[in-house]
Formats: structure tokens, sequence, C-alpha cells
């Protein structure tokens, strides 16, 4: 029996920001192309599926930059350790 290790891996707060810049972009897109924007990319999220986002002002191209796993874990993390 081997030992398995876990691994771990940090995003960089400069791939923070990133994200966070890019989901603002997708969000005002979906917003504006009349779209309830949270449903949408959670949809995308979940499924990976990139026709959950608008192509509107390159929307679905900047969000498919983001990795999925490393977002979630961001997300995760806010979440859970946010300020109240």
């Amino acid at each position: 029996m081997t030992d398995k290790v876990t691994q771990k891996f940090t995003v960089p707060s400069d791939d923070k920001e990133s994200m966070r810049q890019i989901l603002r972009n997708v969000y005002t897109a979906l917003t504006k192309k009349g779209y309830n924007p949270i449903n949408q990319i959670v949809g995308y999220l979940l499924t990976e599926d990139p026709t959950y986002i608008t192509n509107y002002s390159g929307a679905r191209s900047m969000i498919c930059k983001i990795d999925r796993d490393e977002l979630m874990q961001v997300l995760v993390r806010e979440y859970l350790f946010e300020k109240e």
C-alpha cells in the first residue's frame, strides 16, 4: 500500500484579483444582456459548459481563462472566512 499525500495549493493574490475582475466583467455582461448573472455563473461553474456565459463583451472567452478549481477554492475560502 502506498502512502497518499494530499496535495496543497494556494492561489496567488494577483491571480485572485484577476479572477475577481474577470467575474465582475462577466457579471456586467450577463446583466446587460438581461440574464440572471448569478444563476448563469453557477451553471457554468457546475458544468463547465461555456454556453451559460454570453459572448457579449468577450465574457465567454474571459471566464474560460479562469481555472474553475482555483476559483471554487477562492469562493469557498472567502465565504467561510468573510468578515461579518
